[in-house]
């Protein structure tokens, strides 16, 4: 397992590492302002928590859920650090990486500024992939095995999100139907915040691992080995991912907040509640499974669903819309993107 004085020496070796490294913690960062903000987005929405509290409490579990999970099974990362090869060559390798990690910022820069939540976990696997196809010229750089986690990862966070989100919220209804409303409304305001700091752990355990793994990647590379023979995750990146990842919450998360916990779906305590207990189990079963899901898709589809069991005209289709084609382009974009940036700078560098 490589020390911190160990990459500082990497670093002085192979100064591409700092830019790579440099250009990792970027996306990182766009995490935390986009993926880490809608975890916490609903009880803001529904007035349970303020958005400084809010996103204080996101910070923190973010942080707790990367390194208690890492500690449990790194799975997911495994999944991503073996979804691409770059080839042999680590300067060429590096290089590559650079240019996916690029992408990958631009584009969620892009979506923050019209604050859309999109998924920079898909963001991550299609720049990665795009960067792999550049370097080989064909798809021999891809490990369609692990690739089709994506996939399945894909439709179970959507549909188990959705289905939990209304069956939550449609049998917390019927069971409360004739119980006061004023403290049904006091005690799902207290469980509804509960219920958003367990997605944000759940954040920090699937998303933080996903570009955990792409760090130490970079710090593989340029070592000349691939990620599964560095021994682990060390605690000083686990700190510096999850540290990062913080700071672009606490910086950008206002603006996705408002998007979807005060636009999209007009809530009362109890769906948030339930679509924070369904997002964060079902996120919980794709982590320990090794499945890559994206955690903006497994929140939003809970808080649809959530939403609809009451009535399905409480849902803003038109916002719902707008951000699943936001989430179809982010797969061809993201990785058409990475594969001419890494043509690109192959040829510059």
């Amino acid at each position: 397992m490589v020390s911190f004085s160990q990459f500082l020496a990497m670093l002085e070796a192979n100064p591409f590492l700092a830019v790579a490294m440099a250009l990792v913690l970027g996306t990182i960062f766009v995490n935390g302002a986009t993926d880490a903000a809608n975890a916490i987005a609903e009880p803001v929405g529904t007035r349970s928590i303020g958005i400084e509290a809010a996103i204080a409490m996101s910070v923190v579990c973010n942080f707790i859920g990367l390194v208690a999970m890492t500690f449990v099974s790194t799975a997911v990362a495994d999944t991503i650090s073996g979804m691409v090869d770059f080839g042999g060559d680590t300067h060429a390798a590096l290089i590559a990486l650079a240019a996916a990690t690029v992408g990958i910022v631009a584009w969620g820069v892009g979506a923050w500024i019209f604050g859309i939540p999109t998924s920079e976990s898909h963001a991550l696997i299609a720049g990665l992939t795009g960067a792999a196809l550049a370097v080989h010229g064909g798809l021999s750089g891809v490990n369609f095995g692990e690739w089709m986690k994506v996939v399945y990862g894909l439709v179970f966070s959507t549909a188990a999100g959705f289905a939990a989100g209304w069956l939550v919220a449609w049998v917390i209804q019927r069971a409360l139907r004739h119980a006061n409303r004023a403290k049904m409304d006091t005690l799902f305001g207290k469980l509804q915040v509960a219920g958003a700091a367990g997605v944000a752990l759940m954040h920090g355990a699937q998303d933080g691992q996903k570009f955990m793994s792409t760090a130490m990647l970079a710090i593989a590379l340029s070592a000349g080995l691939k990620a599964s023979d560095m021994g682990g995750f060390p605690l000083w990146v686990e700190v510096l991912c999850a540290g990062t990842m913080a700071i672009g919450t606490a910086v950008g998360g206002k603006r996705i907040i408002k998007k979807v916990g005060m636009q999209m779906v007009q809530m009362e305590k109890y769906q948030g509640f339930a679509a924070s207990v369904s997002a964060t189990a079902s996120l919980l079963v794709a982590t320990l499974t090794g499945l890559p899901v994206s955690t903006t898709h497994a929140k939003t589809a809970a808080i649809m669903g959530a939403g609809a069991a009451k009535n399905m005209r409480s849902v803003n289709w038109g916002v719902a819309k707008e951000m699943v084609y936001t989430w179809i382009f982010t797969f061809p974009g993201c990785g058409v993107i990475g594969f001419v940036l890494a043509k690109i700078f192959l040829i510059i560098f």
